[in-house]
């Protein structure tokens, strides 16, 4: 049975018994435990107290007693975090409670039960359900804000059964398995007739883990910070492992993130080869993909292996019902006798299954098989939608058979070659070399203007940020930064970096979260130096500078912004004769809009909605004098506006503020 429900029989047993005040010691008993002439220990026998149980839960646990039962007292077992043990088998009694404590759980790491290197650990019940208090952790008066506060905490385990519970409202996650020790995967997992339920960064979280088994689990309710999913397989480094790990007869449900999703990124093509199974699953009234596979855009770098999905069910209103992302020739993918459902006549996802690439992509999308899959859709459209993020990546080895049930009228579709071709014609865009400023000399554009010029509060960068300013020696610099927050992530500080013209760091700094920074330094030699910001999940802008500032893009990684309106200047080189500008939303869910201005301001060529990459092409009637180039970035008219990217390309590799902040060659 997936969803326990307490019997009315046992319910009327459970009221019949009295709801104690608090229980004693009994030192004999634990004595004979301490002694190990006791296989099987009653947790009341170090005592109860209903205001905090902590002391004597732990005191049970640390007597390391074979098997251990967590007795129904009438009252829950009020607890702070509690550290598990190798070698135990912990029992909760029908109709059993554990719940955090009130105003403890104050460390960002606090689980209710945790266990690091252990081995051997059982936790089982019916009827019996841990409860955190996730509505607290989400306070930032009374919590430092943290997505760690599990339910239940593995690193580094083996040999570990989670059976019949029902955790409740946490902090992090309901099931966590990460590591301890880096290197140290957790081993021979099984998780039974689990339910998690209005977590608050997932409903379970797999780090690293070989032969792990969930069976009848449900995953529902997950709501407070991303990713928010039911499940989420997520390494955070190439060593974790996802080794023979099998989900069959779980649902994942009402999450505000996605219903079951793989990413994958972290690993590389060193790691173990993925082998994942899903059998019988169900993901339904999920807020985004119901089933979201991403390995990576890079196909050298890649995780490879094989991952399969056989008779499982993933639907989904106004988001893909399956979303890939990852080189066709790695980590295959084959999906047999499911069904991908689009249930919303007005939804916003362009077809049921998504197929995209990423901002780095260098080799064909794809690697997936269907074998006897349906697809039913309230509208009729194509089934697969491709979102080509590099801009020409083409899609290769998407085959099989579906069966299609578009607004009640059933056919048969071949994936083959050639329709792939007629769907997914390759986006050739031109090619045009990246500009470089290695080894050359570089000046303002306008010494001496104003330095209300070179205010660059409208471009705000998340994730990381890299600035060139010039200055001359013996100038004192300043620059006012602002950590603003994305969602709900949260932070202590971003660190900002900034190194001279030979590499020397000269100044270190922290902006404070949701504060401004002012940053000051003393400028050693004159030059272009080099300002590195990094709010990571959140972002930050400059809002006021003394010195010209200019983005700089680094090699063939775009220049990241996040909900930029404005204008944005750069250089077009003396001799120029063409080139280009990228721009490009966060896939299907998060666009811009953006156009390319001349000098006097007049529109010369704009895109509307951009999710995948839009690239302007400039073609001048005569070679270049030396010029400035305008991009106007905006909020798009119908998609949501978030991330985007800018790629220079034929151009100096700067964007300013103004033209006068712009830092421009010595010629």
């Amino acid at each position: 049975m997936m969803r326990m429900v307490r019997s009315l029989a046992a319910t009327a047993v459970l009221a019949a018994l009295p709801a104690l005040a608090q229980v004693a010691p009994d030192p004999a008993k634990t004595a004979e435990v301490a002694a190990g002439r006791v296989a099987e220990a009653r947790a009341s026998w170090w005592g109860f107290n209903p205001e905090d149980a902590t002391a004597s839960l732990q005191a049970a646990i640390n007597s390391k007693a074979p098997k251990l039962i967590v007795d129904n007292l009438g009252k829950p077992w009020v607890v702070e975090p509690i550290t598990l043990v190798s070698d135990q088998e912990i029992v909760f009694e029908d109709g059993v409670e554990v719940v955090a404590k009130a105003g403890a759980f104050k460390g960002t790491n606090d689980s209710l039960f945790r266990a690091d290197n252990c081995r051997n650990i059982t936790l089982r019940g019916t009827n019996a359900t841990l409860r955190m208090r996730r509505a607290d952790y989400d306070d930032p008066a009374q919590y430092k804000r943290a997505e760690w506060r599990h339910s239940l905490s593995f690193r580094s385990c083996s040999n570990i059964k989670v059976y019949g519970l029902t955790l409740l409202e946490s902090g992090g996650d309901g099931i966590y398995l990460g590591t301890a020790t880096r290197g140290v995967t957790n081993k021979d997992i099984h998780i039974k007739d689990v339910v998690c339920d209005r977590h608050y960064r997932q409903g379970i979280s797999v780090i690293t883990a070989e032969n792990l088994l969930i069976e009848n689990t449900i995953m529902r309710g997950t709501a407070g910070t991303a990713p928010e999913a039911g499940i989420d397989f997520e390494p955070n480094h190439p060593e974790e492992r996802l080794v023979n790990c099998v989900m069959r007869n779980c649902r994942s449900e009402d999450n505000d993130g996605c219903g079951f999703v793989f990413y994958l990124t972290p690993m590389r093509f060193v790691s173990e080869p993925l082998s994942i199974r899903l059998e019988k699953c169900v993901a339904t009234g999920n807020r985004n993909a119901a089933f979201g596979f991403h390995t990576g855009a890079t196909g050298d770098l890649s995780v490879d292996g094989t991952v399969e999905v056989s008779e499982s069910v993933f639907s989904s209103d106004n988001a893909p019902a399956l979303s890939v992302s990852k080189p066709a020739n790695r980590s295959r993918l084959v999906l047999t006798d499911c069904q991908f459902n689009a249930t919303g006549a007005d939804a916003k996802s362009s077809a049921p299954i998504v197929v995209r690439s990423g901002q780095h992509a260098d080799e064909s999308v794809g690697g997936v098989e269907f074998v006897r899959c349906l697809v039913r859709d309230a509208q009729v459209r194509r089934p697969i939608a491709y979102v080509d993020g590099s801009g020409g990546t083409p899609v290769k080895d998407l085959i099989g058979t579906l069966a299609l049930e578009q607004a009640g009228k059933a056919s048969q579709l071949a994936l083959t070659p050639e329709l792939l071709a007629e769907w997914f014609p390759v986006n050739a865009m031109k090619q045009y070399t990246r500009l470089s400023l290695k080894d050359l000399a570089l000046r303002p554009a306008a010494p001496g203007a104003a330095a209300a010029s070179y205010a660059f509060g409208h471009a705000v960068v998340r994730v990381a940020g890299t600035y060139l300013l010039y200055a001359t020696a013996g100038d004192t610099v300043a620059l006012e930064a602002s950590f603003m927050q994305v969602g709900k992530y949260q932070a202590d500080s971003a660190p900002i970096t900034i190194t001279a013209p030979d590499g020397t760091v000269v100044a270190e700094a922290k902006a404070a979260f949701l504060a401004d920074t002012t940053v000051t330094f003393t400028a050693p030699v004159t030059g272009a130096y080099r300002v590195l910001a990094q709010p990571r999940q959140n972002r930050l802008a400059f809002k006021s500078s003394t010195h010209p500032l200019c983005l700089l893009q680094e090699g063939s990684v775009p220049i990241r912004l996040i909900s930029s309106a404005g204008p944005f200047y750069f250089w077009i080189p003396k001799g120029t004769r063409e080139f280009g500008i990228r721009v490009a939303g966060e896939g299907l869910g998060e666009a811009i809009r953006a156009a390319l201005l001349d000098a006097e301001g007049n529109v010369l060529q704009e895109a509307d909605n951009v999710v995948a990459s839009h690239q302007f092409d400039v073609v001048l009637p005569a070679p270049s004098a030396g010029a400035v180039g305008c991009l106007k970035l905006d909020k798009p008219s119908t998609i949501t506006w978030e991330d985007h990217y800018v790629d220079l390309r034929g151009v100096l590799p700067l964007l300013a503020p103004s033209p006068e902040a712009l830092i421009i060659p010595a010629e």
